[in-house]
C-alpha cells in the first residue's frame, strides 16, 4: 500500500511557536468576518474568506510543487445499519464544516501543505490506500460489509490511521465494537492513558477533554462537572467522562484511535457560533488535540 506523500508531510510537520490556552491566537473566525491578516500565523496564501459554499472558511490554492505531498482531510462515507440510537446519525455529521475548519487551521498553524477542500470517500474507494489519515463520525449507525471490513484490515495493518469521533454512552460503543469485531475479530479495544504521545504531542493536554455541540454546552453552561460537557441529547445514560480508544497493531501503533463521549467535529464545525464555545472548546481542546492526532498519525 503506497500512502500519498508521508514522508514529505511528516517533514513539513512542523509546528509554530504558538500558545494556546488564554492566548487567542487561533483568532476566532464567524463566517460574517474577513480572513485573518494573511502575514499572521503563516497563512500568507490566505487572502480572503471563501465562498458561500466553504460557510466562511477561507479558501487557498495549492501549490503546484507539492500537490502529491499535500495532506487531505478524508472523511470516510458508510452504510448505516438502520439501528438508531438518539437519531439517525451518520456519516454527514458536522459536514463539511468541521472538514474545512480544521484543514484550515491546521494550514493556518503548521507548515504543513493541505488541501483546502478535503475528500470524502466510501471506505471501497481504490483512493483509500493513497491517505495516511482517514475520519469516521458519528458512527451510532454503523454498517459494514464484510467486504468492506477486509479492506479497512488491510489499510489499517498497513500503515493507515482512523479516527472515529462523536458518538457517546455504552450502547453507541457496544454497537461500534460489534462492527469492529468484523475488522478485528482478535483484537482487543485498548484504554490510551493520559501519558500517551496523542495528548502530549505537540499540544499538552492534562486530560481527555469532553466538547459537547455549542447548543448543548450553552443549555447546560451553568451545570458543574459532566453534566457541564455531556451531550444532554443522550437522556438515558448517566454522563461519562470522554476517553481515548484504541485498536493496536502488533508493535503498539494506534491504527484506530476512538475519541468517545467527546465531539470535536463540533468543537472544529461550530467555533464561529460564539465567542464563549470558541475559547472554551475549540481552542483550548479540539483543535490541539486534532492536530495532535494528525500528528501522530504522520510520525508512527
Amino acid at each position: 500500500m503506497k500512502l500519498q506523500g508521508r514522508s514529505a508531510l511528516i517533514a513539513g510537520f512542523i509546528l509554530l511557536f504558538v500558545l494556546v490556552a488564554g492566548t487567542g491566537v487561533f483568532g476566532q473566525r464567524r463566517s460574517t468576518e474577513t480572513a485573518p491578516d494573511p502575514e499572521q500565523n503563516n497563512s500568507k496564501f490566505i487572502k480572503e474568506r471563501g465562498p458561500d459554499y466553504r460557510k466562511g472558511v477561507p479558501e487557498w490554492e495549492r501549490e503546484k510543487l507539492f500537490t502529491g505531498d499535500t495532506f487531505t482531510f478524508v472523511r470516510l462515507r458508510y452504510q448505516n445499519s438502520g439501528r438508531e440510537f438518539y437519531g439517525r446519525g451518520g456519516w454527514r455529521t458536522d459536514y463539511p464544516g468541521a472538514d474545512l475548519n480544521f484543514s484550515y487551521r491546521l494550514a493556518q498553524l503548521t507548515s504543513m501543505k493541505v488541501d483546502p477542500q478535503g475528500l470524502v470517500i466510501d471506505i471501497d474507494d481504490p483512493q483509500l490506500t493513497q491517505f495516511p489519515f482517514v475520519f469516521m463520525s458519528d458512527p451510532r449507525s454503523l454498517y459494514l460489509s464484510d467486504h468492506e471490513a477486509e479492506i479497512l484490515r488491510k489499510y489499517l495493518l498497513n500503515g493507515g490511521f482512523l479516527m472515529v469521533d462523536d458518538f457517546w454512552g455504552d450502547r453507541m460503543m457496544k454497537h461500534l465494537l460489534e462492527e469492529m469485531k468484523k475488522v478485528f475479530p482478535d483484537r482487543q479495544l485498548t484504554s490510551l492513558p493520559t501519558t500517551h504521545p496523542i495528548l502530549n504531542t505537540p499540544f499538552k493536554l492534562d486530560e481527555m477533554p469532553q466538547i459537547p455541540s455549542e447548543d448543548s454546552a450553552l443549555r447546560q453552561k451553568y451545570k458543574k462537572g459532566l453534566e457541564r460537557t455531556w451531550e444532554d441529547e443522550i437522556d438515558d445514560e448517566n454522563p461519562q467522562p470522554a476517553a481515548l480508544k484504541a485498536f493496536l497493531d502488533d508493535k503498539g501503533r494506534v491504527m484506530m484511535l476512538i475519541c468517545w463521549n467527546t465531539d470535536l467535529g463540533d468543537g472544529w464545525e461550530e467555533e464561529g457560533i460564539s465567542e464563549w464555545f470558541f475559547e472554551t472548546y475549540s481552542e483550548k481542546s479540539a483543535y490541539p488535540l486534532g492536530i495532535n492526532i494528525v500528528f501522530y498519525a504522520l510520525t508512527h
